[in-house]
């Protein structure tokens, strides 16, 4: 990860003074956001389970220490969840924007994957982001004002060997989104998904195999895919411009729009590559 330009450099923006949740902020696009919004002046709010690590991409932030606060977060454990971000409301106030960053993904095909695996997923990337957005909610439509971004994936739009709970999971969060996005304009409300593509992190390394332990080996594709800093840019731009979707990549982006318009080929393709 490379640190952002120092906060003294950098002129007040639109991100300056607003307070920004990250869930997943412990490593790879979650850690990268945290350091360019600190530099951008932001104050910030970092979870995950690790709250050890968070410390540590606490210390290597480039803004101000005392706008960043460590909430540790399990997004599988919803009562817990409701209860700490109840906690951080009446201690904030409010939440500028939500981040939604934090999730699993899977490395094993679904006569492989044990239906625990596929529960644990969805309680992770889904159930826990949703319980979260929905516990901060009333307060932005109180304030009528707030932006809710959430990172799904490429995988949320088309469906990849090996990925069956991965991919329905974020097809799962489209679909919430879709609808929350209509219901919350009035409000003055923006939701924005993002749908990177690969992206060098840990997520392949993290991913649960069938029996649900770690895969512990990095994609091909992830080794070589896009950076954190690239991809942390485009999602402050989208932000910046209230977008509503942003897809982030190439070959993978190309496959969206087969799928689009050329459904067979899509298909045709896709059976190639369990061979």
């Amino acid at each position: 990860m490379s640190k952002s330009l120092p906060a003294s450099s950098i002129k007040p923006n639109y991100f300056y003074n607003k307070t920004v949740w990250i869930t997943g902020a412990s490593s790879g696009i979650g850690e990268q956001l945290a350091y360019d919004l600190s530099a951008l002046g932001a104050r910030l709010i970092l979870s995950s389970r690790r709250k050890e690590v968070l410390e540590n991409v606490k210390a290597n932030c480039t803004g101000y220490a005392n706008r960043i606060e460590i909430v540790p977060l399990d997004l599988a454990n919803q009562e817990e969840l409701i209860m700490t971000t109840q906690k951080v409301l009446t201690e904030v106030g409010k939440i500028d924007i939500l981040i939604n960053n934090g999730g699993i993904s899977q490395r094993a095909s679904v006569t492989e994957t044990e239906l625990e695996v596929d529960r644990r997923i969805m309680e992770v990337n889904y159930f826990g982001t949703i319980v979260l957005t929905k516990t901060i909610l009333p307060t932005m439509i109180r304030h009528q004002l707030g932006q809710i971004l959430t990172i799904t994936s490429v995988a949320g739009k088309l469906g990849a060997p090996k990925r069956s709970a991965y991919s329905a999971s974020k097809f799962a969060l489209h679909g919430f989104m879709d609808v929350l996005r209509a219901e919350v304009a009035q409000y003055d409300i923006s939701v924005t998904t993002v749908c990177p593509g690969y992206v060098q992190t840990k997520i392949s390394e993290n991913a649960l195999t069938g029996a649900g332990v770690k895969f512990s080996k990095t994609d091909n594709d992830i080794a070589n895919g896009m950076t954190t800093e690239y991809v942390s840019k485009r999602i402050l731009r989208a932000l910046r411009k209230r977008r509503e979707e942003v897809y982030i990549g190439k070959k993978e982006v190309m496959g969206i729009y087969v799928m689009r318009f050329f459904p067979k080929l899509f298909f045709r393709i896709a059976k190639g590559l369990q061979k």
